[in-house]
């Protein structure tokens, strides 16, 4: 059992997945730092109010701070933003790569018939 999980870590999946995991930790943090520490601020000075994350309404006893509840919504566009420009530039990135790879059928051809013209000087 041991063999096994030794085995399925040292996948490159799992590595890969795992460093995903971090970077994506790290990327959310400097996100939420943006969001509360820059954009705030600037969307609070044409609100009047400096601080979204504070915005709140009351009924009864429950407390609803739907400023924290905007924050974590710009937080969530930013990085679904970043997320979507990265897999656009790595598909654009891997379909050039297929693209470069893969010669067309004409390339083929006409490197055939050199071949056999190439075949037929020799023999004369």
């Amino acid at each position: 059992m041991l063999k096994e999980f030794k085995e399925f870590i040292s996948r490159g999946n799992v590595i890969d997945l795992a460093v995903g995991v971090i970077i994506g930790s790290a990327f959310t943090a400097i996100v939420t730092s943006l969001t509360t520490n820059l954009l705030n601020p600037l969307l609070g000075i044409f609100l009047g109010k400096m601080n979204l994350t504070g915005l709140s309404f009351s009924v009864g006893d429950a407390v609803f701070k739907y400023g924290a509840f905007l924050n974590a919504i710009v937080n969530f566009l930013i990085i679904a933003f970043v997320v979507f420009l990265l897999v656009k530039l790595i598909n654009k990135v891997v379909r050039k790569e297929k693209a470069e790879a893969v010669p067309t059928p004409s390339e083929t051809y006409l490197k055939e018939i050199k071949k056999l013209l190439e075949k037929q000087a020799n023999q004369h």
